[in-house]
C-alpha cells in the first residue's frame, strides 16, 4: 500500500526519476520543466530537516514527492496570514504514469489532514501557471493572492486544514484503482 513518508538520501534516484518523467510530460505539452534542475531537486530528499516527503509503496516504489514547510514564506501574504499556523507545500511532483489515479490529490489531502492533526489552520501553496491554479482549485484550494515576484506572477493559494477520514482508502486506491474513492 502507498503512504507518505519522509524522504531519505536513498530516495534520490527514484525522486529524480519521477521529476524527469514529469519533465517529459510537461515538455510534450510545451510547458517549462525541471529537467535542468532534476538532480539538484532530487538531492533535497536528503534534507536533514525532513521536510521532503515521498509517496511510496511498501516495496519502495515512489510515485510522488512534495516539500512541507511549517511556515508560510514571508512574501505575498498579509501579516495576519503569516501569524496563522500553516503548512506550506511546494515542489510537488508526481509520476505522470499514475495521473489517472490522482496521486497529487491524495498528497494534497494528506497534507490537509496532517496540518489538522498538528493543530494548523491552513495548508498553503503557490504556483506560476493558471493551469495549476485550476488543478489546485479542484483539490479544494482557493486563490488568495496574485503577486508579482521578480518577472513572474505567483498565485498564492490556501485551503483550511481539516481531518480527512478516508486517507487509508485513498492510499489503497493508488495500488488498486478499483478502490478509487470519489476524488
Amino acid at each position: 500500500m502507498f503512504a507518505m513518508r519522509p524522504a531519505t538520501a536513498d530516495d534520490i534516484p527514484a525522486v529524480e526519476k519521477v521529476i524527469l518523467a514529469r519533465s517529459g510530460w510537461l515538455e510534450k505539452r510545451g510547458l517549462p520543466s525541471w529537467r535542468e534542475n532534476a538532480a539538484e531537486l532530487a538531492r533535497q530528499a536528503e534534507n536533514p530537516d525532513g521536510d521532503v516527503w515521498v509517496l511510496a509503496e511498501d516495496d519502495g516504489r515512489i510515485i510522488g514527492c512534495t516539500t512541507v514547510q511549517e511556515q508560510t514564506p514571508p512574501w505575498g501574504w498579509t501579516e495576519e496570514e503569516l501569524n496563522e499556523p500553516a503548512h506550506y507545500l511546494y515542489s510537488t511532483v508526481t509520476d505522470p504514469a499514475y495521473r489517472d489515479m490522482k496521486p497529487g490529490t491524495v498528497m494534497a489531502l494528506w497534507a490537509v489532514d496532517r496540518a489538522a492533526q498538528r493543530g494548523h489552520t491552513w495548508v498553503r501553496r503557490g504556483c506560476h501557471f493558471p493551469g495549476l491554479v485550476r488543478y489546485y482549485e479542484a483539490q479544494g484550494f482557493k486563490l488568495v493572492h496574485e503577486v508579482q515576484r521578480t518577472r513572474t506572477a505567483v498565485y498564492l493559494m490556501g485551503r483550511r486544514a481539516e481531518r480527512v477520514t478516508d486517507m487509508e482508502q485513498r492510499f489503497g486506491a493508488l495500488s488498486d484503482p478499483a478502490q478509487t474513492p470519489d476524488l
